[in-house]
């Protein structure tokens, strides 16, 4: 009638049901001799309790070889009726002997009776059922919390994995893109492609510094994109404004760092830039959300990508927990709302 189980559990079936096991399968045994009479209620309770601790002992037994056989969640519904089985056999057989042992050592007051037998077989039974399936559900529920938190244990692995896999192509994404720039200035205006390679040193060391944190203060993202955005102005010229509209105290809240300069350069990269066609970045913060938009002037030719942009973003926030960036684009403006922490 017992079963292997976690200690709290161990602790409340030997302290709690086993005692009104023993005493309410007494009564319907022996009736209301059993507490009236002393001795009666003492040598008939010490029976019962030596029987408990046999039966207690042999089914954790069967339910410990039980046990060695892996079980599919399918089957265990066969397994909770397989232990059942055994479990209320062993007890209904172990707590039917003291029908016979109160008749051999002439019980005071106890009188014969089957179908007392019948009732106290049929008692055992039910309280069996109950152990078992209270036990199974304790079990099954820690083994389902056990697998939630491996599966929350695997995913948070991926996601970091991941991270990392976009963290390293940040660098060399970056790099590319600036390098091609640079190039191109070098034959244009190699004044500005000087002051372009001192922007760019500066920048890259803020890139490769951050890289590695998990956050970073807006403020010092700001001033880096100022940075990032002098390059940008460099090559663009009027064709491209950066508009940044921060409330007070708003600087000392958190985000993923490098993300601005992901958002801004996906906005150049898909967009139309040109004196007559300008493309406006505005950067405006509203309570503890940043506003990252631009006016939609996409490029007549599909411009090829890696999706590095949005989907690291995406995954950095994913990895902070339940706060994700929102997405909007209504066919005029770009929109992304970050969350900042």
């Amino acid at each position: 009638m017992t079963l292997k189980t976690p200690a709290r559990y161990l602790v409340l079936l030997q302290f709690i049901i086993i005692p009104l096991y023993i005493g309410l399968f007494n009564w319907i045994l022996i009736g209301n001799t059993y507490w009236q009479n002393w001795i009666t209620f003492g040598v008939a309770t010490g029976v019962l309790l030596l029987l408990a601790v046999i039966n207690f002992n042999t089914n954790k037994l069967f339910v410990k070889r039980m046990r060695r056989t892996v079980i599919e969640p399918e089957q265990y519904m066969a397994k909770t009726l397989r232990k059942f089985i055994v479990t209320a056999t062993c007890s209904s057989l172990f707590f039917g002997t003291a029908f016979f042992i109160y008749q051999w050592i002439h019980l005071p007051g106890y009188v014969p009776d089957p179908l007392r037998l019948a009732l106290g077989v049929l008692f055992t039974i039910i309280v069996d059922a109950v152990i078992t399936v209270s036990y199974e559900s304790i079990d099954n529920f820690g083994q389902w919390q056990q697998s939630r938190q491996e599966v929350e244990t695997l995913s948070k692995a991926q996601l970091q994995a991941q991270l990392d896999a976009l963290r390293q192509q940040v660098n060399p994404h970056f790099l590319f893109n600036s390098l091609n720039s640079l190039i191109s200035l070098i034959d244009e205006d190699p004044r500005q492609a000087s002051t372009f390679a001192e922007e760019l040193s500066t920048v890259y060391r803020y890139l490769l510094r951050s890289n590695d944190s998990i956050l970073t203060s807006l403020a010092s993202e700001l001033e880096f994109i100022q940075s990032y955005y002098h390059l940008l102005k460099t090559r663009h010229g009027d064709a491209l404004t950066l508009e940044t509209q921060i409330q007070p105290g708003a600087e000392g809240y958190q985000l993923p760092p490098l993300t601005l300069q992901l958002l801004i350069e996906n906005a150049v990269k898909h967009n139309v830039a040109l004196p007559d066609q300008p493309l406006t970045i505005s950067l405006t913060s509203n309570g503890n959300q940043l506003i990252v938009s631009n006016n939609l002037q996409r490029k007549p030719q599909r411009v090829l990508s890696n999706g590095v942009g949005l989907s690291n973003i995406l995954t950095r926030y994913q990895a902070l927990g339940d706060l994700q960036p929102m997405i909007e684009d209504d066919g005029r403006e770009f929109r992304v709302t970050l969350p900042l922490l």
